[in-house]
């Protein structure tokens, strides 16, 4: 890992930013910045016994100031995702929340927890907790609610990601990871052959704001079936209205589960080339599927090379999003009397 942490080392908003790197018995690392609890890198071997870095983002956290907010690496909240024109309604109080993309709130406002410098603790080589208190009213949302996301990298070379929060008002929640993966390794390159599982049987498809229109619609016969693994590229190239609006993939599915909150396979992508393998377990209900349309090269990365068009594939465990404005879809109410739990596990192997 060629990151220096003394580039990460400045004052944001009267806290010091810095670097954490976590490292396994095998050799793989996994950095993290507190600014924004974001993953900047992660090294992993493919099948020839290589280390690269499969996660895209910058080589320095001045880079990330200076960057169009692609939210890399970072965790999301309080909302991940959108609401449908940042409006709420909890207890029969209304809520208007941050408006930051056309009309309608995205991925906790302008300054959410991807902006945040949170409080880090790295007890051990392995892990890394970090802690941030979002104060009521924060982009508009009720409540002060103290949030703790715990990264623990383990021998079998997996990312464990445990996010927790408790509330002193009942508030809405729903964080994610926005981590952007190229498992080839070589940042500049296209994600198209990237082969990929997803297990739902359904998805949420979305209006021209991709909002969610409510419909739960079944993947058969749609590029939106993934239960079988493709190359992205493959179901991108096919003709499908909700393709248009999204630019590609930027759409929740709906996970298949035994039982509500189990952790269970969310999905699995192979880099045929590298032999890399992405396989992800989450307690969540739904994972967004975001194939970097919006990435156009602006952005220089590590190694000095550009973020180009679909270069990352996102893929973020979460509820669903406009959650709160949609009663049929599982609820992200956190009241007082309850504390937040959810999972998320990240293993990468190589055949």
């Amino acid at each position: 890992m060629n990151l220096k942490a003394s580039q990460f080392q400045t004052t944001h908003s009267g806290k010091k930013t810095d670097l954490f790197v976590l490292e396994n018995s095998h050799g793989m690392q996994v950095a993290i910045t507190n600014y924004g609890a974001r993953i900047v890198s992660w090294s992993a071997v493919d099948r020839n016994g290589n280390f690269r870095d499969i996660a895209l983002g910058f080589d320095s956290i001045k880079d990330y100031f200076a960057a169009h907010e692609q939210y890399h690496g970072a965790t999301i909240g309080r909302f991940c995702n959108r609401i449908k024109d940042g409006t709420l309604k909890l207890n029969g109080t209304t809520y208007q929340l941050e408006t930051n993309s056309n009309a309608n709130h995205l991925h906790g406002g302008t300054y959410g927890f991807h902006q945040a410098v949170w409080e880090a603790e790295q007890p051990n080589s392995q892990t890394l907790k970090l802690r941030y208190i979002s104060v009521d009213g924060e982009a508009g949302y009720p409540g002060r609610l103290r949030a703790e996301v715990t990264y623990t990298l383990y021998n079998d070379n997996s990312l464990h990601i445990i996010y927790k929060a408790s509330t002193d008002k009942e508030t809405i929640f729903n964080p994610t990871n926005h981590t952007f993966f190229n498992l080839s390794g070589t940042p500049d390159s296209a994600i198209s052959n990237h082969e990929l599982f997803i297990n739902a049987d359904a998805y949420t498809p979305v209006n021209k704001d991709l909002l969610p229109t409510g419909e739960i619609a079944s993947v058969k016969n749609t590029p939106f079936n993934f239960l079988e693994s493709k190359p992205i590229n493959q179901q991108i190239a096919k003709q499908h209205p909700q393709l248009k609006l999204g630019q590609g993939f930027d759409h929740n599915f709906v996970l298949n589960k035994s039982e509500p909150n189990s952790l269970s396979l969310a999905a699995t992508v192979v880099e045929p080339n590298s032999g890399r393998k992405l396989e992800i377990e989450t307690t969540q209900p739904g994972l967004q599927l975001y194939t970097g349309n919006n990435l156009d090269g602006s952005d220089i990365g590590k190694q000095g090379l550009p973020h180009a068009h679909r270069t990352g594939f996102c893929l973020e465990p979460q509820h669903f999003p406009d959650s709160p404005n949609q009663p049929h879809f599982p609820s992200v109410v956190l009241k007082p009397s309850s504390k937040y739990n959810a999972k998320t596990i990240y293993r990468i192997s190589a055949n």
